[in-house]
């Protein structure tokens, strides 16, 4: 019995540091497996965490985390931005009329604190935003259509139902028919000239923002109580363009020679419509 114990020591021993060998590589295997999975989905929430930050810094446009940090009410500490190590968004604790004085001098960190910062990462009032901007953007543009054929007709008692009839007609006509040719053309020039994707998503905010950049109409209001000469109209409407141009600029990161040719084409392309039904 001893020789025959001593013959298949060797062979157990052989098979034992093989199951020994088999087993511990193959937890270390699966622990090797286990870490490179834990790695690559540590990455890709990383990743989509860092796509859907909705804080943009407003000097350099990095996507942000948070603009600052509240300790108490009326103590907070603003944030830095990772890429420029500048105040992530200076504004916060700036006056509103602070912020509307760089939007007229078309300052692009004020845009980027107006368009990312303030309106754009509430995504639950964004299609109610939407709808009443481009419901004040049209009746301030009738507004003006109505200013720009003031001159041309007689207005008083004096006038005929079918002529005041007909003056509206225009009106809307060139209102309705002039911003859809606008917005048509505005989007074909994006994305011909930007080499922009026209995603659902990300026309909604370029419309957002075109309509919001659109503020200078507001001056028009102005020539209810006071009398100004008919080049104010197309004064403010140049403001309006530039306005534009620096609200794509900040949304699209493109060259500011592009978006000018692109706002330029829109609002030249929605003036020779509003004329020629003139």
């Amino acid at each position: 019995m001893g020789q025959i114990r001593s013959l298949f020591n060797p062979i157990i021993s052989k098979r034992m540091r093989f199951c020994f060998l088999f087993f511990s590589h193959r937890q270390i295997y699966f622990s090797e497996k286990k870490k490179h999975k834990r790695k690559l989905l540590d990455f890709v929430f990383s990743f989509f965490s860092f796509v859907l930050m909705e804080y943009r810094c407003v000097q350099c446009g990095f996507r942000i985390k948070t603009l600052f940090v509240q300790y108490s009410p009326g103590n907070i500490r603003l944030m830095k931005c990772v890429n420029c190590k500048a105040v992530a968004d200076e504004y916060i604790e700036c006056e509103l009329m602070i912020v509307l004085i760089d939007l007229i001098l078309h300052k692009p960190k004020a845009y980027r604190h107006v368009l990312f910062n303030v309106l754009n990462h509430e995504r639950t009032h964004f299609q109610g935003l939407l709808w009443k901007s481009l419901v004040g953007f049209l009746v301030l543009d009738a507004y003006r259509s109505l200013l720009v054929k003031k001159p041309e007709e007689e207005w008083g008692t004096s006038m005929s139902i079918s002529s005041i009839f007909w003056i509206y007609r225009k009106m809307l006509m060139d209102v309705f028919l002039g911003n859809y040719m606008f917005l048509c053309s505005f989007l074909f020039a994006i994305r011909s000239l930007l080499k922009t994707s026209a995603q659902f998503s990300r026309f909604r905010d370029l419309l957002l923002a075109v309509l919001i950049s659109s503020y200078f109409k507001i001056l028009l209001t102005a020539m209810m109580v006071w009398e100004f000469p008919p080049a104010v109209i197309y004064i403010i409407d140049l403001f309006v363009l530039s306005s534009n141009t620096v609200a794509l600029k900040v949304i699209t990161k493109s060259t500011m020679n592009r978006c000018i040719g692109a706002c330029f084409i829109a609002h030249a392309i929605k003036f020779c419509i509003t004329q020629a039904f003139a």
